[in-house]
């Protein structure tokens, strides 16, 4: 079995539990979009193992786009980031701040980990911009692009050999975890260390499930799905290759990771964040793994939290980003709002969606023929001591940076980032 690691900057140590403030630009505020119900969503390079001949192989929560060409330009057309103000009340933004008004950045970013870029995968992107010479540059000049504070990365691969290095070349520290088994890619926190210093991590591997697992939990292979026959045969296929998919210790097997840090804030009252990046199982048809993902996550979370607390004798404000492969309106979602509805499978800590209380959750954040739809999200831990103050902007659906689907030479991910600016206010 592959022994898992969690990187600090240069070193390794365990996976068990261890331990820029600017102006805002004046623009408009963003143009989001309230969405409906939606189903959880497969990514595209899975989709294409499966028939392309089953009849609406697609999940109703997405849309299909039609194949249009996409324009062959260089990567120096990517877009631009465009944070957009958002509306506050003087009694919530300066008066509460104090007399620093300290803000920070976060982003989150599912980047698309080279292993999984194939033209068979991606047959609508040009070839050249799936090339990692020049990809590998594209996503970089974004990250930098983003001038944030904090970011959390999804699908991170050739950590050690490129990134990491490279990040480092413009002022950031970093945290990583690889996923287990053979996987190539995984979890990142990149953070600018004169704005926030790394006091706690911890490593999340929900294939811990497999040993908590016991028979009141909920995980099967039985519940109803909508998939064609032809589909669901070959995705059973494809997960019954680790053993009997109707074992739930086999089951909860994914090899999905996630990273707990506690960071202290560069700001007068030296304020705790905690920042949660993780990254949920694919499997739209799985989605009890899913949940159980999620029920995980937070269980960690509210610990950790607690962990800090006691520690720091302070109450953090918490952050949860990342990919959850689940759009809005679905299990995973819901239950992560759950705090706020009524419902009797409640989480251990009251989060709030940052996009959905302003203004609605993106049209999407994954844009691909095979599917588009919201899978990414930011959560805010309700009574926390920070507030956003922008948002970072996405295009519609008719913008033509992203027609034809993605990646392309203005988006060098299937995925788009999301983030915003915040202001610390005086607790």
């Amino acid at each position: 079995m592959e022994i898992q690691h969690i990187v600090v900057g240069g070193g390794a140590v365990s996976s068990a539990a261890a331990e820029t403030t600017g102006n805002l630009p004046n623009r408009a505020p963003p143009m989001l979009k309230p969405q409906t119900s939606w189903t959880a969503s497969l990514p595209l390079f899975l989709l294409r193992r499966c028939s392309r001949s089953a009849p609406n192989p697609f999940p109703p929560g997405g849309r299909r786009l039609p194949c249009l060409p996409v324009c062959k330009r260089r990567m120096s057309t990517q877009a631009q980031p465009r944070f957009a103000p958002l509306p506050t009340e003087q009694s919530e933004s300066q008066a509460d701040a104090g007399a620093a008004g300290y803000q920070f950045r976060l982003v989150s970013y599912n980047i698309l980990a080279q292993v999984y870029v194939k033209s068979a995968f991606f047959p609508h992107s040009p070839s050249a911009c799936l090339k990692w010479k020049s990809r590998s540059k594209a996503v970089l000049t974004e990250l930098k692009s983003f001038d944030a504070d904090l970011m959390c990365i999804q699908e991170l691969d050739e950590y050690d050999t490129f990134y990491k290095k490279n990040m480092e070349a413009s002022g950031y520290s970093s945290i990583y975890i690889q996923r287990s088994g053979d996987k190539r890619d995984g979890c990142g926190i990149f953070y600018k260390p004169k704005s926030a210093e790394l006091v706690q991590k911890e490593a999340i591997h929900y294939n811990d499930l497999v040993e908590k697992y016991v028979h009141s939990d909920h995980v099967n292979s039985a519940l109803p799905n909508n998939s064609s026959p032809e589909e669901d045969t070959n995705a059973k296929q494809d997960n019954s290759k680790r053993g009997d998919p109707n074992d739930p210790r086999v089951r909860l097997k994914r090899d999905c990771v996630g990273l707990l840090a506690a960071f202290k804030l560069s700001d007068p009252y030296d304020h705790i964040l905690i920042v949660a990046n993780t990254h949920i199982y694919w499997d739209p048809e799985w989605i009890d793994v899913k949940l159980a993902q999620a029920k995980y996550l937070l269980s960690r979370v509210s610990q950790f939290e607690q962990l800090i607390s006691n520690k720091f004798n302070s109450k953090p404000s918490v952050i949860i980003a990342g990919d959850f492969n689940s759009t809005p309106g679905d299990k995973v979602y819901n239950y992560l709002v759950s705090a706020n509805l009524e419902s009797t499978d409640e989480a251990p800590i009251k989060l709030r969606s940052l996009y959905a209380v302003n203004g609605g959750e993106p049209e999407f954040t994954n844009y691909t023929p095979g599917f588009t739809g919201t899978l990414d999200y930011i959560f805010l831990s309700d009574g926390s001591s920070i507030k956003p103050t922008s948002l970072l902007c996405l295009p519609r659906g008719d913008s033509t940076d992203v027609q034809g689907g993605l990646p392309n030479f203005q988006h060098p991910s299937d995925h788009l980032p999301i983030g915003a600016d915040f202001l610390v206010v005086n607790s």
